[in-house]
């Protein structure tokens, strides 16, 4: 799902519309102690799936966890820079993005880039050999639970298919209108859609990227607590995942690292979640009838999040005392975000851009406002949406391979070509040879890009300058 334009203002409006009907109470939420767990569990989270650690194969498991540790041991994860309603903050939780070669991800204002793992047609030079290693892991696990996550959502077709028939069969005599209400109105995980087509299924389960994510607990100062049912230590807010291929699904694999015995809590003496574990919670979003649920996580569990779950559900992390890793496969909406898409868009801006045969001095083809306009959006997009982005992030990903340098460089001039078109727009618009009319035109679809242009730099520089003193402290 993208996030869209004043989602961020209304998810805010929301939320402390909730806070404030909840008052000083917590809302219920249900974990595996409790007798109505898999009811609701059932009813009402029935497209959250979970495969234990001991249905997934322990040759994969020990790859995968090897790989985790070589990526902490290089020193590949780090603490992005989100911004969030103006503001920056760096996240609790530490990450690498792995995936398709020139792929990225974009959450929370912040563009991450894949560090890519092999793939046939390019030639991937990693840093160490165990890195090597350790990304090949990472894509055999991605093969694994896509195969699971089309298994998962034909098992979850047929199931509603079946109900919907049986149903069917034995309400035949039932009133139609209390048959809608009371039977297909009452359960969100009935929303049958038959579609179970090879493309569909492809389409929304193909990963072409993993989100990497690490978090030691005990080494952080300060962990926010989960606000409306009381469930403890979040490591990472309730939300949707963003930017994503609509109805995808979501598949995690979560390995925690092992505790002592003397970290366990007595059941007996907490109400709620066990604090030492980890969970995943869910909650349907902006709702305040329905129990949560918070379901542990072992180290190698799965789960899934089936076809419209990240929708209309909202998720979050729950701290436990261990230190966990996780790795969160994802179809990415990446129809702006790989380098083929940013490469396209820079030959249409320099196809305005003309070389006199004779003179070698370079001109514009066209000031027609439409082609003005289209290029200095381009350009817009390649200075922030790209290289402000990559640079801003430092030398993290040489730690494990100089794959993108060599085409963020050639961004680069291409970049500055597009500088030098935007210097001649301004030139040919201060010549006398254009009416008034016509300057004016050029001059009003051309401001508001360069005022958004300046606006935009300042703000990076704000940006740089706050990076600066986190590290320095």
């Amino acid at each position: 799902m993208k996030r869209r334009a004043g989602a961020s203002e209304n998810k805010a409006a929301k939320k402390q519309k909730l806070l404030e009907e909840l008052g000083e109470s917590w809302l219920p939420y249900l974990t595996p102690r409790d007798a109505e767990f898999h009811q609701l569990w059932k009813t009402r989270y029935s497209k959250l799936l979970l495969r234990k650690a001991e249905k997934i194969p322990q040759e994969l498991h020990h790859i995968v966890q090897e790989a985790f540790l070589t990526l902490q041991n290089h020193g590949c994860f780090f603490q992005d820079l989100v911004r969030i309603k103006g503001k920056d903050f760096l996240t609790p939780v530490s990450r690498i993005l792995i995936g398709n070669p020139g792929c990225t991800y974009k959450y929370l204002n912040t563009r991450l880039f894949t560090v890519p793992w092999p793939m046939e047609d390019y030639e991937i030079k990693y840093c160490h050999p165990e890195l090597f290693a350790a990304c090949k892991a990472l894509i055999r696990l991605n093969d694994y639970l896509n195969i699971e996550a089309v298994q998962a959502l034909q098992g979850q077709i047929f199931s509603e298919t079946k109900e919907t028939e049986d149903t069917a069969v034995s309400d035949r005599e039932q009133d139609f209108s209390t048959f809608i209400k009371g039977s297909l109105l009452e359960d969100q995980s009935n929303l049958y859609t038959p579609r179970n087509d090879c493309n569909s299924l492809k389409h929304r389960t193909s990963y072409n990227l993993t989100l990497l994510n690490y978090m030691d607990p005990l080494q952080m100062p300060y962990l926010k607590q989960e606000p409306y049912f009381g469930m403890g230590n979040m490591a990472v807010s309730w939300h949707h995942d963003e930017n994503l291929v609509e109805r995808s699904t979501v598949a995690v694999y979560s390995y925690s690292c092992e505790g002592s015995a003397s970290d366990k809590v007595n059941e007996q003496d907490v109400e709620g979640r066990d604090p030492a574990d980890w969970h995943v919670g869910l909650k349907v979003a902006w709702d305040i009838k329905t129990p949560g649920l918070a379901i542990p996580l072992h180290p190698g569990d799965c789960y899934f999040m089936l076809d419209d779950l990240n929708m209309t559900h909202q998720h979050c992390v729950l701290a436990g005392f261990q230190p966990r890793f996780s790795s969160t496969h994802r179809v990415a909406e990446c129809s702006t975000g790989t380098l083929e898409y940013i490469f396209g868009q820079c030959e249409i801006a320099l196809q305005n851009l003309q070389v006199d045969s004779d003179s070698v001095a370079l001109s514009l083809k066209s000031l027609e406002v439409q082609v003005v306009k289209e290029v200095e959006g381009i350009h817009n997009e390649v200075e922030f949406e790209w290289l402000r982005q990559f640079w801003f992030q430092g030398k993290r990903y040489r730690k494990c391979t100089d794959w993108w340098f060599e085409p963020m460089a050639k961004l680069e001039e291409f970049w500055k070509k597009m500088e030098f078109m935007t210097s001649l727009v301004l030139c040919e618009v201060g010549k006398g040879e254009r009416t008034m009319e016509q300057r004016n035109e050029i001059i009003s679809c051309f401001l508001p890009l360069l005022t958004e242009r300046q606006e935009l730099r300042k703000e990076w520089t704000a940006r740089l300058v706050y990076t600066t003193k986190i590290i320095q402290c």
